[in-house]
């Protein structure tokens, strides 16, 4: 890999490195500045250099090859996590509750920039590959897309009901280990609550990083609120005890 690692522009390991991140081609377009043909060409230039034939794969041999590089994005799943040695726990913990502004959601061990909740550690998702939602999925894809997709609607359910006890208890440990009920509560009445009644929500993506230990999940939804129609929700999850449990959140 290392040779043709070396073959990659700049541009298109950067491109790839918001896969690792959690993005499909039209949020890397945004996020870029780009023409989603742009990015997608980029990511055609990586397959062929790396002789592989999706761009999940190709996002998978760049993981391999930079592993924890600096290169990596900072929010990147799975590695140097808030609350964990090397970042500062006294900085983890410098800002409280009340002066959150809101916009960043907090997840157990993955840190997702949003317009809901502040500081829970993503980042949907899962190599982070997005996997096709087309009647030429194999059947086993299918089935997890399916059991992925059920888990993070039952616990959207509850976070839709304003049960805010009970979805905390049903995230898993990350999640726990860095907030309390308290915080979760007071950072989804805060941002939650005023988008108002889901009035439909779709899963448009479903995804896969090879995280340590086990790996993460993500299931994205289009979802319209009766406050703000056309929102992102998306959902990582983790397999904990041979059950798929909610590690992060992130709407925007």
């Amino acid at each position: 890999m290392t040779d043709a690692y070396g073959l990659l522009t700049d541009k298109e390991k950067e491109t790839l490195r918001l896969i690792l991140h959690g993005h499909d081609a039209k949020s890397m377009a945004r996020e870029l500045d780009l023409s989603v043909h742009t990015v997608n060409e980029r990511l055609r230039n990586a397959r062929r250099k790396l002789e592989v034939t999706s761009s999940k794969e190709a996002a998978r041999l760049l993981l391999e090859e930079e592993g924890d590089s600096p290169q990596l994005p900072p929010n990147f799943m799975g590695h140097k996590q808030l609350g964990e040695a090397g970042a500062s726990g006294a900085a983890a913990q410098a800002v409280p509750p009340k002066a959150r502004t809101g916009r960043a959601l907090i997840t157990g061990g993955i840190l997702l920039m949003s317009l809901l909740l502040a500081v829970l550690a993503l980042n949907p998702s899962l190599p982070f590959v997005q996997s096709e939602q087309s009647d030429t999925r194999s059947f086993e894809v299918a089935t997890a897309d399916a059991e992925m997709e059920a888990a993070a609607r039952e616990w959207l359910a509850l976070v839709d009901a304003g049960e805010w006890r009970a979805s905390y208890d049903a995230t898993g440990a990350a999640f726990r280990e860095l907030n309390t009920s308290q915080v979760w509560e007071e950072i989804s009445q805060d941002v939650r609550v005023p988008l108002g009644a889901v009035n439909s929500r779709e899963a448009i993506s479903f995804q896969q990083v090879p995280t340590p230990p086990a790996g993460h999940l993500i299931v994205t939804f289009r979802t319209s609120f009766a406050g703000q129609p056309d929102t992102m929700e998306t959902v990582t999850l983790a397999r904990e005890d041979g059950e798929l449990r909610v590690v992060g959140y992130l709407i925007g």
